[in-house]
Formats: structure tokens, sequence, C-alpha cells
């Protein structure tokens, strides 16, 4: 195995630079796939047919249609599409990884979330949408929260406010970058044949990556929602009638 973990295959980019090719293109496969999935859906509207997979598409949207109006109140029901778009593509993206690509000698494979640069980049995405959001609603005059109850209070205030995208990107990435760490760790015991005294350890640890696979995709699930919420909670605390 000449696997590293956190190791990206690269691709050099004018004026860009180094950028991992392994990500982009998981990224795009991920992109793709749910933009079909979407439009399978949205035929299936347009025919009239009533399948288990609109179902659940429909369970998806009325419970973030629920979530976000009783949060953001009927304002909320504008950015439910938006929601639905970030929960479905961050659970792809941290379910891709489910398939071990890279381990059966693919270049490319992994969750484009172990990626710090993808998981950064989305929470950037989100301060930023929250951002205008705000600043369309209030005018400049939204970020005169930074100042209470205390005007000392505005550095930690500001630190509170930069801080938040990046708990959320640091949040997405260990959670899928520790699967894929536990996972490449099983896989060298059992191709590098350990034994401890008679035991072979090997052999024992053959069922692990299963029960890691299944762990992972639960961890996956949990955190493709709980970034979702957070961006609902925030985008709440932003708009909401203290600001």
């Amino acid at each position: 195995m000449h696997e590293q973990i956190g190791e990206h295959t690269s691709w050099q980019w004018p004026i860009v630079g180094t950028v991992h090719a392994d990500t982009l293109v998981m990224t795009w496969v991920v992109m793709l796939l749910v933009l079909a999935f979407l439009w399978t859906v949205g035929k299936s509207y347009r025919q009239g047919q009533i399948s288990k997979r609109q179902t659940i598409f429909e369970g998806v949207i009325n419970f973030l249609s629920d979530l976000s109006i009783g949060t953001l109140g009927r304002s909320g029901e504008r950015f439910v599409p938006f929601f639905v778009a970030l929960l479905i593509y961050i659970f792809c993206l941290n379910q891709v990884g489910f398939i071990p690509l890279k381990l059966i000698g693919f270049s490319y494979g992994g969750a484009p979330t172990a990626d710090l640069n993808t998981a950064a980049a989305y929470a950037v995405l989100v301060f930023v949408m929250i951002q205008v959001v705000a600043i369309r609603k209030s005018g400049l005059g939204f970020y005169k929260h930074l100042a209470k109850p205390f005007a000392v209070m505005l550095p930690i205030n500001l630190i509170e406010e930069l801080a938040r995208p990046i708990t959320m990107a640091l949040r997405l990435f260990f959670n899928i970058f520790v699967g894929e760490v536990l996972l490449f760790v099983v896989s060298s015991i059992i191709i590098s044949g350990v034994k401890i005294g008679w035991f072979d350890l090997s052999i024992g640890a053959a069922f692990v990556p299963i029960l890691i696979q299944f762990l992972n995709f639960f961890v996956g699930t949990v955190q493709a929602f709980v970034f979702t919420l957070l961006t609902i909670v925030y985008l709440s605390m932003a708009v909401g009638e203290e600001h």
C-alpha cells in the first residue's frame, strides 16, 4: 500500500498553482450524480409518477421547510431550496468515501469533505451568504450587534462571528477525515499481515472495515444535517429582530 494519510493526487494549474485533483474530480462526480438524481425526481413529478424515492425526497423537503419556517419565520421559506441543496450535496460528498476507490488502485477517490479545502469552501460560502442576506435586510446597521450589550464587547463578538465558519469547517472536516483514517489504519493492518504472538491480527481485523463503514455512514449523515442546521441557526441569528 503506497497511499499515505492525507495524501492527494495533485495538478499544477497556471496562476492557481497546486490543486488537489482527487478532491476536484470526486466533487464534480458527486455534483453530476446529484444533478442527475434531482432531474429524475423532477421528471417523475411531470409524469405524475409516485415512487419511494419521490416520497423520501418530499419528506426531506418538508422536514427542512418546517425547520426553516419554525426557526426563521415565514421569511425562511425562500431559503428552503438552498438548505435542501446544501444537505443533499454535503451528504453525498460525505458518503462517496464509502467506496474505497484508492484502496483498489484508482488515483481518485475518498470523500471531498475529508479535504479541509472543501469543508472550508462551503463554510465560507455559508458565511458570505448570511452576511449578504443580513445586509440586504438591515443595511450596514446589521453590524451594530457586534457592540452589544456593551461597546467593550466588540472584539469578543467579532471573534465569535469570524470563528463560526472556522468551527463549521473544522467540525465537518475532522469528522469525515477521522473516519477515513480509521479505515486506512485497519486496511493497513489487514494487508500487512500483523501478528501478535499466535494471534493473527490481520484476520481478526478483517470484519472491522464493515463496522467502520457503517459508522462513517452514520457520522456523514449526522454531519451533513449538523452543517445545515448550523446554517439555519446562524442565519436566524443574523436576520432576527435584534439586528
